[in-house]
């Protein structure tokens, strides 16, 4: 059996506690790369001072050695005259016996001068020296050749102790300033989105209408947040409230027919009844069962289309024309082929829509016309009648919607959803025209509008292959 996967430990820290530990991980490095810098800088210094002195002891010593005279150092200083296999010859006080330079540094200085530390920084002990070696050009008794100048490092090395404990003490001190102000600052840079959080909770369990807290006075990513998530919250609630129409719509439609189709049986059942009877029942019930099914399938065309075949197209000048031949009453017009990406069956499914609702609702003469508008090929259907109220165009294509003028005249309000659902699918734009007032459904850059003043016209607007 699988293991479940897991998030690694640091991901399921907060991200304020990863937040400041990232801050101070920086920190240190910054300050302990400074730190490293300051140290570097003073040894530099304490260490050219130590060989500024060795150089002239070095030069008295060798000086001294060459004329044949004592060796002569300034007090405070050591030196060790060492011959060519490295023995020492000759040593100040304390240093006579083994050579204070290996064997490797020995060989070196007897061809060029050589600096070179005895002891280390730490741990702490006696006897550290800074050393100068160089090679003699003549040695007075024959045998030294090399000068070896030392002095002490305690000085130098008790300061550069000091200043590594100032500078960690420093640093840490700074490291812990710089957390905890960047920790309140990520607290307080937090702190809408935990109520935002705390509110989306509320708004999960189930209150409604409720909207995030956001500033009125400021413009930063964490308020142009809050206000993306206020207009989410708003577009969901009015998805929620159209769903919640349609489905109170869509039992309303559904609840007559088979009101109907109950009634009829009913009756038919509370006494006997001649075949004849029975006959005619039955046919009430099939014809409310053709109503309640094409119901049922116009309520899923005015769903989620699906796009057209790749590849597909229609000539809509020969579609026009097809569809117009069954309306004694409608003209088509058209001039030459108006190719269209786009699924045959279905756009021929819109425009009967279309003339449907302009043959029922609309007044003539009714004119169904194609061509094209810029790079787009369009689809259009007018009427003469007395137009939509300018408020319904909004909305004439939601779901079961119908406008006044109209809830007298058969239908139920799912024509313009369905011509919209295929438009959509499509990747095209559909207008809703009416006495001067126009509704687009999307934006677009296409020439505007060309068609008569009065009446309604509705322009289905496709891609050209």
């Amino acid at each position: 059996m699988a293991l479940p996967h897991r998030r690694p430990g640091w991901r399921r820290l907060p991200v304020r506690v990863r937040l400041i530990a990232g801050f101070a991980t920086a920190m240190l490095v910054v300050l302990a790369g400074a730190g490293a810098f300051v140290y570097l800088r003073v040894r530099y210094a304490l260490d050219l001072r130590l060989d500024e002195d060795l150089s002239a002891q070095a030069t008295q010593l060798a000086g001294s050695v060459t004329r044949g005279g004592p060796p002569a150092v300034s007090p405070g200083t050591g030196y060790q005259l060492l011959d060519a296999t490295g023995h020492v010859v000759a040593a100040g006080p304390g240093l006579s016996g083994t050579s204070l330079l290996s064997p490797e540094q020995a060989s070196a200085a007897r061809t060029h001068p050589l600096r070179a530390d005895r002891g280390d920084l730490f741990p702490i002990r006696a006897g550290a020296l800074r050393l100068y070696a160089v090679p003699l050009a003549a040695a007075g008794d024959g045998r030294a050749v090399t000068a070896v100048v030392a002095v002490r490092r305690d000085q130098r090395d008790e300061a550069l102790r000091e200043l590594i404990g100032q500078l960690v003490l420093a640093n840490l001190a700074a490291l812990a300033v710089a957390s905890l102000v960047g920790y309140r600052l990520t607290r307080a840079a937090l702190a809408p989105v935990e109520r935002y959080r705390t509110e989306a909770a509320r708004i999960a369990g189930g209150a409604d209408r409720l909207r995030l807290a956001v500033p009125a006075h400021t413009d930063d990513e964490i308020t142009r947040l809050g206000h993306t998530l206020n207009e989410m919250l708003a577009a969901l609630e009015a998805a929620l409230e159209r769903e919640r129409q349609f489905v109170h719509d869509a039992s309303h439609e559904l609840r007559t027919p088979l009101t109907l189709m109950s009634t009829e049986i009913e009756l038919a059942l509370r006494r006997p009844r001649t075949a004849a009877e029975l006959e005619e029942t039955l046919r009430n019930v099939a014809a409310d069962a053709g109503r309640l099914r094409t119901l049922a399938d116009t309520l899923l065309t005015a769903g989620v289309q699906p796009p057209p075949a790749p590849g597909a197209t229609v000539d809509l000048a020969v579609l026009a024309t097809e569809v117009a031949a069954h309306y004694p009453q409608i003209r088509a017009d058209h001039h030459g082929p108006v190719p269209a990406r786009g699924d045959a069956v279905r756009l021929r499914q819109i425009l009967v829509n279309l003339l449907d609702n302009a043959t029922r609702h609309g007044g003539p003469p009714v004119t169904v016309s194609t061509g094209h508008a810029g790079a787009a090929a369009y689809l259009r259907v007018h009427d003469h009648g007395p137009g939509m109220d300018p408020a319904f165009l909004a909305r004439a294509t939601a779901r079961f919607t119908r406008a006044d003028s109209a809830r007298t005249t058969p239908g139920t309000g799912l024509g313009l959803a369905v011509v919209d659902a295929v438009v959509t699918a499509h990747g095209g734009l559909l207008r809703l025209c009416s006495n001067g007032v126009h509704h687009r459904s999307g934006t677009d850059d296409l020439p505007a509008c060309e068609h008569p003043a009065g009446g309604t016209t509705v322009t289905v607007l496709l891609s050209s292959p």
